[in-house]
């Protein structure tokens, strides 16, 4: 009979009461000093066959602006954040703008083609379709009611020297109140 007490106490207890308000879980993103993850040439450029290994590429460059964004076409990749950058007078001063996203690489070289029509050398539109490299930046998060697959968080990474200087992540994902660009590389 005692043990039936406790279980009859928990099914009286009201469902929208929670068990537990609080999560123990911490941002683990990539932080300030590390470098890029080496995950192999699994970001595509262009075309399937070409194939990229960011990380290794950073590690051979004075900076570069790393931008994720959780969909190319979408209204604030298009119209704010990635532009944003592309504009930028600082952004000058960076060897390589490079934007990553969860999409196939068709629909990243289209998305470049309309954002960079000048085709700027030292812009890149970098597809990572099965999401790795992104997973491996802790950046990956649950879009499927939206997108219908896991999507990249919205976030700018300043890299310097193949390591990490500074993370701006959207709090809510997909936002833009902390990754554009007058807000990391400061007002034009």
């Amino acid at each position: 009979m005692s043990l039936l007490r406790p279980l009859a106490r928990a099914a009286l207890r009201p469902a929208t009461t929670p068990l537990r308000a609080f999560s123990t879980t911490t941002t683990r993103f990539i932080k300030p000093g590390q470098p890029l993850p080496d995950v192999g040439a699994i970001l595509h450029e262009s075309s399937p066959g070409n194939k990229v290994n960011l990380a290794d590429e950073a590690s051979k460059l004075n900076k570069m602006i790393l931008i994720g964004v959780p969909a190319a076409f979408s209204p604030a990749c298009s119209a704010t954040h990635v532009p944003g950058f592309l504009a930028h007078p600082k952004a000058e001063e960076y060897d390589q703008v490079a934007v990553v996203s969860v999409n196939d690489v068709f629909v990243m070289k289209a998305w470049g083609d309309v954002l960079n029509p000048e085709g700027k050398e030292n812009v890149r539109f970098l597809a990572d379709p099965s999401g790795e490299f992104t997973k491996a930046l802790d950046m990956l998060w649950d879009g499927k009611a939206i997108f219908g697959n896991e999507r990249s968080k919205r976030f700018t990474i300043i890299v310097e020297g193949g390591k990490v200087k500074s993370v701006a992540v959207e709090p809510d994902n997909t936002g833009t109140s902390v990754s554009l660009a007058e807000n990391v590389l400061g007002k034009a």
